[in-house]
């Protein structure tokens, strides 16, 4: 087990000036056109392959860094230069630890790699877990998978929605309820592989920030897929639902112990608990970006004759908004290295992570506004798209209310509603 420390090492110091070399000279000066056109920035995602960031190596790398510390310093380096392109940079990476966090060996190896593709042909992936009635409530889904015996394929019907690169990925990872008796004890996560015939892009979302990151619906009319895309494996599937209806025939659930509130409890939120960090650091990222443009512009605008930070009103926000960035930072580094060292989150660290930097970056990013006055409103400077950005952290991959939620319950061991 890796010691916790805040201290990167030299590879790591490396690699986290190669990735902001990268944000600062390529994502950085493409970031407002791209925002202006809404349209997926396959340019910049090429680039990123060309050097090796948008690869399934470099996502293992530091997937698999031991000190927890790789992934979290890689999402805040590239959202420091922007959201939305950064977005569509590591979108896919929700759909491969969606594949990580509930396939076999096999599996992985298989379609990991496709959801990538290679530098001379890149692809992207998209995980499906949201619908039209089901967003925080993933207990709702209705998208409904059946299993065809005879043929040995599930057949999925239903709606997705808000899924980055839904409908343009090479590979869809599909969250279905098999049995909706069980809510979501009943739900299992399909691998739907391209070209399957029956899915379809729904509408595209026209969005408030992040515009250069494709988020769509996906439709699902009776799509057909291999019993052998079913992540997991039937026998580990009938195994856990054969558990469940158990447990509910003998009178439901109960009060669960503390520590059990706010832990995996199916397909969905194996991936989003394994992914909550990771949108911590993002949002760290865009803070930072935020904070950098407001210290820069109060140390050489002036007013009355003199710098704007030598007035208190300014310099007071801006020490806040440091020492909210450097809270959030610690916050997310300390759940990404509890959960690759296998630490239980008991009191939902992860969650915690999530929530204090996602509404950090929104309070930091309208500071930032305020600091620059007028030109803070205009798109002449990058704070009013950051601010925008900062939008999605407090609602995608479990809103804000969810997380305290999550954190409330296990904090007192009651089913909070």
């Amino acid at each position: 087990m890796a010691e916790f420390t805040m201290e990167l090492n030299d590879e790591q110091k490396e690699v986290r000036d190669w990735l902001h070399g990268f944000a600062a000279d390529v994502i950085r000066p493409a970031a407002a056109e791209w925002d202006e056109r809404e349209e997926t920035p396959w340019p910049i995602i090429q680039e990123a392959a060309k050097v090796g960031i948008y690869s399934l190596d470099f996502y293992a790398q530091q997937y698999f860094d031991p000190t927890g510390l790789g992934i979290p310093m890689a999402m805040e380096e590239l959202f420091w230069g922007d959201a939305g392109i950064a977005l569509s940079i590591v979108g896919t990476g929700l759909a491969a630890v969606g594949v990580l966090a509930n396939g076999t060996e096999e599996q992985i190896g298989t379609w990991i790699p496709q959801m990538y593709g290679d530098v001379n042909d890149v692809k992207v992936a998209a995980f499906c877990s949201s619908e039209p009635d089901a967003g925080s409530d993933v207990a709702s889904l209705r998208t409904r998978a059946v299993y065809d015996e005879a043929k040995d394929e599930w057949v999925i019907n239903g709606t997705k929605t808000w899924a980055t690169n839904g409908g343009i990925a090479n590979v869809h990872v599909v969250v279905a309820s098999v049995d909706p008796e069980l809510g979501s004890k009943g739900h299992a996560s399909f691998i739907v592989p391209p070209g399957t015939p029956g899915l379809a892009q729904g509408q595209k979302f026209k969005k408030h920030g992040i515009r250069a990151s494709h988020t769509a619906e996906v439709v699902l009319d009776n799509v057909r897929v291999p019993g052998s895309c079913l992540l997991g494996g039937k026998e580990k599937l009938d195994e856990r639902l054969a558990r469940a209806r158990e447990k509910a025939a003998k009178g439901g659930v109960g009060v669960p112990p503390a520590e059990g509130w706010g832990r995996v409890k199916n397909a969905a939120m194996a991936t989003f608990e394994a992914s909550r960090p990771a949108v911590g650091a993002m949002a760290v990222g865009t803070a930072r970006a935020a904070y950098e443009v407001a210290l820069d512009y109060a140390r050489t605008r002036e007013q009355f004759g003199r710098p704007i930070i030598d007035n208190q009103g300014v310099a007071f926000q801006l020490a806040d908004m440091r020492t909210q960035i450097d809270a959030a930072r610690l916050l997310v580094w300390r759940a990404s290295w509890m959960a690759v060292n296998g630490k239980p989150f008991t009191a939902a660290e992860g969650s915690m992570s999530k929530l204090f930097a996602s509404e950090t970056a929104k309070k930091v990013t309208a500071q930032a506004i305020q600091i620059l006055g007028g030109n803070g409103y205009t798109r002449e400077y990058p704070v009013e798209r950051m601010h925008r950005d900062s939008a999605i952290y407090t609602i995608f991959e479990g809103t804000s209310e969810i997380q305290r939620l999550v954190i409330a319950r296990t904090l007192s061991g009651m089913p909070i509603r």
